[in-house]
């Protein structure tokens, strides 16, 4: 059986291809429109997927998309109704649209569809799954798990704002839910939005800021904006949010609360303050996740839990809920938000709508093939693309010699652009597309974020490790493949402060050295490990392994292949654009390898102010 999961409309589109029950291939469909967080109809990440699966549409059981547009819209009505008059210039803006698309979303499916096969058979074919239903069923069908529990949290689905369910077998039964407006995933937005980052883009920033502050707001935030019970259940206090009826996610009653307005411009000053709400609400949120988990593996007896949704990308409360043992195994969707949900979704028809078997292989790591889902090229491919874009390359002559020569240039303190294999399903890079660099140097997170990404300062960059090697460094030995746990960097590989360090506040912290890693060791002395794994990724895992017989190091650098506010590269032309529009030293892309200074200066862009900020 061959079903299409297709997401859309919200933001993170989507389409995902399982073939009886295998996943063949899965994209966002930002990669290939190149505009971040698109979330028009999918067509190109659509077309991709029955190209990689060499199908037709008509080929296709069965098309199901990953919500249930009629229950949005229910909300949005209701909730309307409960808080008139108030938010009717909110109403006002929003019907047209609904109106005139989002109630017929069918339709409009459809009538994309159309340009794949006139005659598919849409009344029989299309199906409609719930939104955290999709979430949960991303989570566990591909999981490790023959049975687990399976926690579902994100700003809010049709109405369901956080779900826990059961997962055996084939059979996934939500148990447990937390309805609109009281969310976790909504929360945190609001203190996203208040902070001046941009909702559902900026909430990463929020948690990498937060160990430069002090969770000095913890209990304001419980006290005043939450009522939250032993079992991790809560309320939301809906008189200090705005998100319900109006344009904005707080009111002045919560800028009341904490004393200043909303931080409006990117180039205000980020200070101390804002340094402490974002710990504040990390915090919050890690209290929240624990309770539940706690609670619900108490009720249901299951230690092997599976999470997905937005909040999942909270890497740091997934590391605490594994460092203190709050769950046996832990097993997060890689591409836990709303993208995911196009995966989730065909994995739904095919195994519970349809009643398919479910099989867990005991020799695979879990059934995402490493989230390495999207497009890759050939090598001719790879070279007729670059020559075309005017890029100057030499052809290394084989497998080795390109590794010996990407770990030459990594050994020697330069950034590297890796273009290699299929590209990453979800928002992390994970050795497909990814910008390299050695750990060991001092400068090389300055050098990296204001250089090359181009983004703020303070935020860390994740480490890939050799999974052998992983405990040499941190100091939990567990696989974390998808960059989804933060862990303790190893006591014996980490510098203590000095009394004058220890004083230092904010960002001054930025600059202490405090690991013999310095440039992926964060300043609470913790990193987002990436595992590599040889199964799913051998020619990165061939990489450190070089790397390591040449420094002893076993540790590289990895941040997606993008600048702030681009989408991570796809294709070769991505991948040159991007080399040209920063201060990357080198490129490779297949076999193909390119330095700056042999490039056309003609060439060279200007990525400061190429894409809109996130």
């Amino acid at each position: 059986m061959r079903v299409l999961g297709v997401s859309a409309y919200y933001h993170d589109s989507a389409a995902a291809l399982v073939d009886d029950g295998r996943i063949v291939a899965a994209a966002q469909e930002e990669r290939f429109t190149r505009k971040k967080h698109d979330s028009s109809f999918p067509e190109r990440a659509i077309g991709y997927c029955l190209e990689e699966a060499g199908l037709a549409l008509a080929d296709i059981d069965y098309v199901v998309f990953y919500d249930k547009p009629f229950l949005k819209f229910e909300r949005l009505l209701e909730t309307y109704l409960a808080f008139a008059p108030r938010g009717f210039n909110s109403f006002r803006m929003s019907m047209p649209i609904w109106l005139k698309e989002k109630l017929f979303q069918k339709t409009m499916l459809r009538n994309e569809f159309r340009k794949f096969d006139a005659e598919f058979d849409w009344e029989n074919r299309l199906l409609f799954s719930e939104h955290h239903l999709s979430h949960a069923a991303s989570a566990f069908y591909p999981s490790p798990f023959e049975e687990a529990l399976v926690l579902t949290m994100d700003g809010v689905g049709e109405w369901t704002t956080t779900s826990a369910a059961i997962g055996r077998g084939n059979e996934l039964k939500i148990i447990r839910e937390l309805h609109f407006p009281h969310s976790l995933g909504l929360l945190y937005s609001a203190v996203t939005y208040y902070i001046g980052f941009k909702v559902n883009s900026g909430e990463y920033k929020v948690m990498g800021l937060a160990p430069y502050g002090e969770p000095v707001f913890k209990e304001l935030m419980l006290t005043k904006l939450m009522d939250l019970k032993p079992d991790g259940t809560f309320r939301l206090n809906m008189e200090y949010f705005n998100y319900c009826t109006g344009l904005t996610m707080t009111n002045d009653k919560f800028s009341q609360l904490f004393g200043r307005p909303v931080r409006q411009r990117e180039d205000d000053l980020l200070d101390q303050f804002h340094m402490n709400m974002a710990a504040s609400v990390q915090a919050v949120t890690e209290e929240v996740v624990t309770r539940l988990v706690r609670s619900l593996t108490a009720e249901t007896g299951l230690r092997n839990v599976c999470l997905a949704g937005g909040v999942a990308l909270n890497c740091v409360a997934n590391g605490k809920l594994v460092r203190e043992g709050v769950v046996e195994n832990l097993w997060v969707q890689p591409a836990a938000g709303d993208a995911g949900g196009a995966l989730g979704a065909a994995l739904l028809a095919h195994h519970l709508y349809q009643q398919q078997p479910r099989r867990v292989d005991p020799t695979r790591l879990d059934g995402m093939n490493g989230s390495y889902l999207g497009p890759q090229y050939s090598q001719d491919d790879i070279e007729q693309r670059l020559s075309a874009c005017g890029a100057r390359f030499k052809v290394l002559p084989d497998r080795e010699a390109m590794i010996d020569t990407c770990a030459g240039i990594l050994a020697s303190e330069k950034v590297l652009g890796w273009c290699q294999g299929r590209m990453e399903f979800g928002p992390r890079a994970l050795g497909a597309r990814s910008i390299l660099g050695d750990p060991r140097s001092p400068a090389m997170q300055k050098v990296m974020n204001l250089k090359i990404k181009y983004r703020e300062s303070f935020r860390p960059f994740a480490p890939s490790v050799l999974r052998e090697d992983v405990s040499r460094y941190f100091e939990t030995d567990v696989d974390s493949p998808y960059m989804l746990l933060v862990d303790k960097v190893k006591p014996e590989i980490c510098r203590p402060m000095t009394e004058a360090e220890e004083k230092l506040f904010g960002i001054d912290k930025l600059n202490v050295q405090r690991s013999d890693l310095p440039a992926i060791t964060h300043v609470d002395y913790t990193a987002r490990v990436q595992t590599v794994h040889e199964q799913t990724n051998p020619d990165y895992y061939a990489l450190l392994r070089r790397f390591k017989d040449l420094t002893g190091c076993s540790v590289l650098i990895n941040t997606s292949f993008n600048v702030r506010g681009e989408p991570p590269v796809c294709s070769p032309e991505d991948a040159f654009k991007c080399f040209m529009g920063t201060e990357m030293d080198a490129l490779i892309v297949g076999n193909c390898l390119m330095l700056k200074d042999e490039q056309d200066e003609s060439l060279r862009l200007d990525y400061k102010s190429a894409f809109e900020l996130d």
